[in-house]
């Protein structure tokens, strides 16, 4: 691939383009508001001046609800060799493009399942997608050549390619994807009319749980509406799991025994489930879970202490797998958890303590 045109310069389109551009790609940028192009262009992303002839590779990065039109309008003006979107949705543009009766050789469906919650080119970066899952949903009809250029740009991007059927991406995406943000979003509402003295009591739980909703509401709106069937089957199943969870409650307050036991049970069940849900999360780069041990620091609210804690580490020849910061309530402190392999706990501790940081235990 040589050239690009990115149509929608958004997180997803602008971080695309600054991929491609940064590994040699000549990429030009559109978007319905030239402003937000030109910062894309100034962020690194390429040039917002028309492309002279056509590119080889097209990417629609713009609402669900556009995908078809955009795509329609692109393709008709043969401005590339292939064409590809970038919507979080696939079956819905798949079946416009289709009814508008469009050939679609030169047309593959792509999804990169990375994203923030801020949004806007501001918010693009060049590693977006590193080690990120990036659907492509080829048809019968696409063009071999497209297939190679999507899997050039998912290689380009760093990102790791997944052939899906259309459909059953949309089930996938509901799950994992669409669902936790209505649920996450639920969590968080729940604080809006909270007492203060309760707000205050925040820990990480709250923050992990409630950490995507902040959210824009707009473009969340325009997703789940190219895919509200699956995410309210989804929805269905969680709501059957609170009511049978508020009924195992309610068993626990009463002064029956057996009824008590029976609350236990029932929330007993839903946890486990949980738990065995929760170890089918895939680890790092993909992999198979793995169990961490965390080692917990004490740290101070100074400059430079977490860069400090990461070089010691590095001089105890321990990598840090995931680290976790708790801010401590009205205080400048905080714990610091470093998760690493379980062999290397007891090395990085004792590291630590050598270099005068104190560790919490239990």
């Amino acid at each position: 691939m040589r050239t690009a045109l990115v149509i929608g310069t958004g997180l997803i389109g602008t971080s695309a383009a600054i991929a491609l551009a940064g590994r040699g790609v000549t990429v030009h940028l559109r978007d319905h508001d030239p402003a937000r192009a030109r910062t894309a262009a100034a962020l690194g992303g390429g040039t917002d001046e028309a492309p002279e002839g056509p590119v080889d590779l097209a990417i629609v990065a713009v609402p669900p609800a556009h995908v078809a039109a955009t795509l329609a309008e692109a393709m008709t003006a043969g401005l590339a060799r292939g064409y590809l979107d970038v919507a979080s949705v696939k079956g819905g543009p798949k079946r416009e493009l289709e009814a508008l009766g469009l050939d679609l050789t030169s047309y593959i469906g792509t999804h990169p399942m990375s994203g923030k919650e801020r949004s806007g080119p501001l918010a693009a970066t060049a590693d977006l997608f590193e080690g990120r899952p990036w659907v492509l949903t080829p048809t019968r009809d696409t063009d071999t050549e497209v297939l190679n250029l999507a899997l050039e740009l998912v290689a380009l991007c760093r990102a790791v390619p997944v052939v899906m059927d259309a459909d059953a991406h949309d089930r996938a995406v509901a799950l994992v994807s669409h669902t936790p943000q209505l649920v996450s979003s639920m969590v968080a509402a729940r604080l809006e009319e909270a007492d203060e003295s309760a707000v205050r009591l925040c820990g990480q739980g709250i923050r992990d749980v409630t950490r995507i909703a902040a959210s824009d509401p707009r473009m969340w709106i325009e997703i789940l509406s190219a895919n509200p069937g699956p995410v309210a089957d989804v929805l269905s199943g969680v709501a059957a799991d609170l009511d049978e969870t508020v009924r195992a409650l309610r068993s626990l307050q009463s002064a029956d025994e057996d009824k008590r036991r029976d609350g236990a049970s029932g929330v007993e069940d839903v946890l486990r489930r949980g738990n065995a849900g929760r170890a089918r999360v895939p680890g790092k780069h993909g992999a198979a879970p793995t169990v961490y041990e965390t080692v917990a620091v004490l740290i101070s609210d100074r400059p430079g202490e977490l860069a400090r804690i990461f070089a010691d580490a590095g001089r105890a020849g321990v990598n840090i797998e995931d680290v976790r910061i708790e801010h401590a309530t009205g205080q400048q402190a905080g714990l610091v958890q470093l998760m690493v392999e379980p062999s290397a706990a007891p090395v990085l501790g004792k590291a630590l303590q050598e270099r005068g940081w104190a560790l919490r235990t239990g």
